[in-house]
């Protein structure tokens, strides 16, 4: 990380600087805020700024001012002595991090600058994570991912899309099965026409071949006049069964009727009915195991199965949770709110939980979280207590790959001549080498 100094005092500047370059950081000091913006013209980027307010011919917050118009990004701190602390607060408003009053000692001084390290790489991750969800938003819709898995199904859903085959979405509840029949019948030539949703789950079992097929006026007691089935409903477009696994047998046969022929009747009449529909199901079950306990048609299976398509739990994709919960902020932030972030605590533990409940249940714990969240981030309070109490226990794998990285940090700092040189051997922006750094203890 890259750290500008500006301070007229030599004594400040030179504690700083040995303060700073102990912690591993590169430091350009300047005496003058003339000398700083020639600095800042000539030098491509900065990390961090600490500012002394009083300075000649401009001040510090104008400084601040034209600092932060050439690198939008910094994260600046304003050095103050103790009358000028309602002037460094006005600062803050402006756009500061924080303010730094003299005289300091060099315990305060390290956890401040840890401090500001800490926004700082937290303000770079959440422009990064938005960039991200642009691009991820921009290429799927809404499936928000950037684990390759993920990728590729995408691109496989966006092949299939213009044929007439069957689509078996398979993965545990609340991972984003619908997003990927949504993502299918957009991608297709019926894109126009409707999509058409039916819960197997949700509706009575005595209810379902009416919901699925329609019937006829006087069909059953209550059938007071004719119905129109979702079948016909998605005629020309795409119907997506959602939870097909709860499907009694005697519905089975009449669906395995409809995707061989495109025909079935309405229930309580005789009429043959023909459809131009393309079907998308869906399970959290295991189906192949539901043959074997007599409870799905293997034929029926066969049928739905022309392509299949399994989503990963959450817990197999984590690289995604941190872009998922900014688009869950994002989603929920109320109107005139901007800027909420996670804490650093906070996206560790959601990052470590196991999510059962998956992206459903990860957009609940953020929703609540956005709604509890005093000031300009989420922190631990917000979350449930199972979260607060939680500490992760890595597998005897997961260390060893933890001290493989750590080994291999470790070797390659200690080839480079900097801090940014060894973020750019490692492949790596500045601000999570400094994290990993941390956590690793180099």
């Amino acid at each position: 990380m890259n750290v500008l100094l500006v301070d007229d005092e030599p004594n400040v500047l030179k504690t700083l600087t040995i303060c700073l370059k102990s912690m591993g950081l590169d430091v350009t000091a300047c005496k003058s805020p003339t000398e700083a913006l020639g600095v800042m013209r000539e030098r491509t980027h900065f990390d961090l700024a600490f500012i002394d307010l009083k300075m000649y011919p401009i001040d510090g917050i104008e400084l601040m001012r034209q600092i932060q118009q050439m690198q939008p990004e910094i994260t600046v701190v304003i050095i103050t002595a103790h009358g000028t602390v309602s002037t460094a607060v006005e600062a803050i408003k402006k756009g500061a991090f924080d303010y730094l009053q003299k005289p300091f000692d060099l315990e305060e001084l390290r956890r401040f600058i840890e401090k500001a390290l800490q926004f700082h790489a937290l303000k770079q991750e959440n422009s990064q994570l938005r960039a991200e969800l642009e691009r991820a938003q921009g290429a799927a819709g809404e499936i928000i991912t950037r684990n390759p898995a993920m990728l590729e199904l995408i691109t496989l859903a966006g092949r299939v899309a213009d044929t007439p085959l069957t689509v078996l979405v398979e993965g545990e509840s609340g991972t984003g099965k619908e997003l990927f029949a949504a993502l299918i019948h957009r991608k297709s030539s019926r894109a126009s026409r409707p999509f058409v949703r039916v819960n197997c789950a949700a509706l009575p079992e005595n209810l379902l071949e009416s919901e699925l097929f329609g019937h006829a006026k006087g069909a059953f007691t209550g059938a007071h006049k004719d119905r129109v089935g979702r079948f016909e409903l998605a005629d020309k477009g795409t119907i997506f069964l959602d939870e097909v696994g709860e499907l009694p047998l005697q519905l089975q046969a009449k669906l395995l009727r409809v995707l061989q022929s495109y025909e079935f009747e309405r229930l309580g009449e005789s009429r043959t009915r023909h459809v131009d529909v393309r079907v998308i199901a869906a399970t959290n079950r295991d189906l192949v195991a539901e043959i074997a306990a007599g409870r799905f048609r293997e034929d029926l299976y066969y049928r739905l199965n022309a392509v299949r398509i399994r989503i990963p739990p959450l817990r197999e994709r984590r690289e995604d949770i941190p872009l998922l919960a900014q688009h869950f902020i994002e989603k929920y932030v109320p109107a005139g709110m901007s800027g909420l972030k996670l804490s650093v605590e906070a996206l560790a533990l959601i990052s470590e939980h196991e999510w059962k409940g998956n992206v459903r249940e990860l957009e609940n714990v953020i929703s609540r979280a956005v709604f509890l969240a005093r000031g300009g981030e989420i922190t631990s309070a917000e979350l449930p207590e199972e979260f607060r109490g939680y500490t992760a226990q890595p597998s005897p794998s997961s260390q060893t790959l933890e001290a493989m990285e750590r080994d291999h940090i470790a070797r390659v700092i200690a080839e480079s001549k900097s801090f940014e040189e060894a973020a750019r051997k490692l492949d790596i922006d500045s601000a999570t080498l400094w994290r990993k750094r941390r956590k690793y203890n180099l």
